[in-house]
């Protein structure tokens, strides 16, 4: 199957979810992080957490003070570094 064709079943999938006609197959939640726990227990300032998780020192904010929630990639890595606070070390590294 071609990229084209997984995105028009995708795509064909995700209209007649939102008719009603069916429901979603799969469903990804991550937890969200408690990014100003996460940055304490690593003993990092907000622009070294934002440095190595290559965003700004506002989004940092934002995310402890609950204002927005990570996303995407970056809840992922968030989940991975509260699994593995080692992991942080090497994210930083690069």
């Amino acid at each position: 199957m071609s990229i084209f064709d997984e995105l028009q079943t995708s795509l064909q999938e995700a209209i007649e979810i939102k008719q009603g006609k069916a429901q979603a197959s799969r469903i990804t939640r991550h937890e969200v992080a408690d990014v100003k726990a996460i940055r304490a227990k690593l003993h990092v300032s907000q622009a070294e957490f934002a440095e190595a998780m290559g965003t700004s020192v506002d989004t940092i904010k934002s995310w402890e003070a609950k204002r927005r929630n990570p996303t995407g990639l970056a809840a992922k890595v968030l989940a991975t570094i509260q699994d593995n606070p080692a992991f942080f070390n090497e994210l930083a590294s690069h």
